[in-house]
């Protein structure tokens, strides 16, 4: 496995293996990997001939009373779960290297951020939206991989692929989970003991949702408010948002039909939890 924190040292390097006409998967992460990172390397590497994997902690999109600072790290361990995946090629730059400059120019996502995480992280899908943008261009993959956990994050992705018609493939793969149902996630780690203990009802009351919509509820108010109770009396977390609306757009629907997420992110004491489950409903 080849290691660079230049992106010029990067580029070069790409360049030579685009030559020889070999094909590249990218998996950009924020680092601190767990089994849903390697699960898109593992992907990656059946899909392609070259396993790009980037780890940067992009200060764009973290707000001001988000945990950047705090967001764990683990590079040695980053580097040989990595390698042991099958990563070809890790590129750890730092932030001078990526915002070398005052920023010269704003990206601003105007569609997909208004619900679901985005509407309680203002300016976050713009921060994902400009690391991405400067991502492809440095990597040139013909595929990139994200896990379904961050579905609004997949949304968002999709559309800035089609309108800056980058010509690379979205590549959606089902979250990773624990035993227990817990979706695999970095910050997992600041969760106490009890909140592990809760933290699965997340993924039960999704289940619940899910059962109730397969059985016809049609009515997203009825949905909603079971899954709610369920967290309410299961967990010592806040509700930050439980919703349902068309997938990938992301828009409010009138009735549960079609292809749907039910979504849902709860705030506990040191973490920020979201899960999802995306159905294709008959009308």
């Amino acid at each position: 496995m080849k290691i660079f924190t230049k992106k010029k040292d990067l580029q070069e390097h790409i360049q030579t293996l685009r030559t020889t006409g070999r094909t590249v998967g990218f998996v950009p992460t924020m680092g601190f990997l767990h089994e849903g990172h390697l699960k898109l390397v593992e992907k990656s590497v059946a899909d392609n001939d070259c396993t790009v994997m980037s780890i940067f902690v992009n200060p764009l999109q973290f707000g001001p009373k988000e945990d950047f600072h705090a967001y764990p790290k683990d590079h040695d361990q980053d580097q040989r779960l990595a390698e042991n995946a099958g990563v070809n090629i890790l590129f750890m730059p730092d932030v001078a290297e990526m915002y070398s400059q005052e920023h010269p120019f704003r990206i601003t996502v105007l569609q997909r951020t208004d619900q679901l995480c985005g509407k309680s992280r203002p300016g976050h899908f713009d921060g994902v939206a400009t690391i991405l943008i400067k991502l492809f261009h440095i990597v040139h993959p013909q595929r990139v991989y994200f896990g379904l956990k961050d579905a609004q994050q997949i949304s968002v992705v999709d559309s800035l692929i089609e309108y800056f018609e980058f010509p690379i493939e979205l590549i959606a793969v089902e979250t990773v989970r624990e035993q227990d149902g817990l979706a695999r996630s970095s910050r997992n780690v600041n969760l106490t003991n009890l909140e592990r203990k809760e933290a699965p009802s997340l993924y039960k009351a999704l289940q619940i949702g899910k059962q109730l919509i397969d059985e016809g509820e049609k009515n997203i108010g009825n949905v909603i408010e079971v899954v709610s109770n369920y967290i309410e009396k299961n967990t010592s977390g806040k509700i930050d948002y439980i919703d349902l609306l068309s997938f990938p757009e992301l828009q409010p629907l009138q009735l549960v039909k079609g292809k749907v997420i039910l979504a849902i992110a709860i705030q506990f004491s040191q973490a920020r939890l979201i899960d999802n489950i995306i159905l294709n409903v008959k009308e």
